[in-house]
């Protein structure tokens, strides 16, 4: 089903442009959702891919990308509409409006610059403090079952046509029983796109990949983003991203949550917050 395709995803047409400004049309369908809705991290992969376009698709990568969402769009058409606020000999910034209809669904400010450069023979970090290495093994073990059908995620998670996730279920709380003891999670999943190498926008998507954190405190209801942030690390190696999400709060109001994104040389790849609503109990 070439819809369910992440590269089907990411397309932009071109509708019309100007020095400063470009707009593009999309579709993000029914493999891109979350429940009923858009899934946040396609839109956030989405209006980077926009921004790195009307920049003019140069070696520049989105490396901050911070969205405001304003409202949750349903499956089909959007609209990008772009703004170049700088453009610079190593950073450029420009603003993307992701909008269905007459509506903005996320409005995203999007740093464009080069990543951390990976070269032959290259050191180690300066410092490093990547927990997901000696949590996680550069790939999943083969008992670990995708989201499909059947999974429990299933009738949540509506990306496995398009994307293959195997999340560590000891590690999310399902069905009810929270985790023991009141320990916070530690969420644990791997993922690939199923048509082509992992790449800058859908490690992205992969910041925002795991189900909410809330699920640790029996909270499984619609749990929404109002704010999220990305720093694209690194770009990602052909293979599979490990990826961990973490929280320090669930409030009776609202809760942070974490994701680190690595790819299979263990190289910190993607890193992200957001600031969410705890859902009804």
């Amino acid at each position: 089903m070439t819809g369910s395709l992440f590269s089907s995803a990411m397309a932009l047409r071109p509708v019309d442009a100007d020095d400063a400004c470009h707009v593009f049309d999309g579709e993000l369908n029914e493999h891109w959702t979350i429940g009923p809705k858009v899934h946040g991290g396609v839109m956030v992969a989405l209006c980077a891919n926009a921004a790195r376009t009307a920049h003019g698709g140069d070696a520049l990568q989105p490396v901050a990308v911070s969205a405001n969402f304003l409202s949750a769009p349903d499956p089909g058409a959007m609209r990008l509409v772009t703004t170049l606020r700088k453009r610079g000999r190593r950073i450029s910034v420009v603003d993307v409006e992701l909008m269905q209809g007459e509506r903005t669904a996320v409005h995203a400010v999007v740093t464009l610059g080069e990543p951390e450069h990976h070269l032959p023979g290259e050191t180690a970090p300066l410092l490093s403090a990547n927990p997901v290495v000696d949590l996680m093994a550069p790939q999943p073990p083969d008992d670990l079952a995708p989201i499909g059908p059947g999974h429990p995620l299933a009738g949540l998670v509506h990306l496995g046509a398009g994307c293959d996730i195997r999340p560590v279920l000891s590690s999310l709380p399902v069905a009810g029983k929270p985790l023991p003891d009141g320990r916070p999670p530690v969420i644990q999943m791997w993922a690939r796109p199923r048509d082509l190498a992992p790449d800058a926008l859908f490690a992205l998507m992969c910041g925002d990949l795991s189900a909410p954190v809330t699920f640790a405190v029996e909270r499984t209801g619609w749990a929404p983003t109002v704010q999220l942030t990305a720093l694209l690390r690194s770009l990602p190696v052909d293979g599979w991203l490990r990826i961990i999400a973490t929280c320090v709060e669930i409030g009776h109001d609202w809760f942070d949550e974490d994701h680190i994104v690595v790819d299979e040389l263990g190289r910190l790849v993607v890193q992200t917050r957001q600031l969410a609503m705890v859902p009804a109990g």
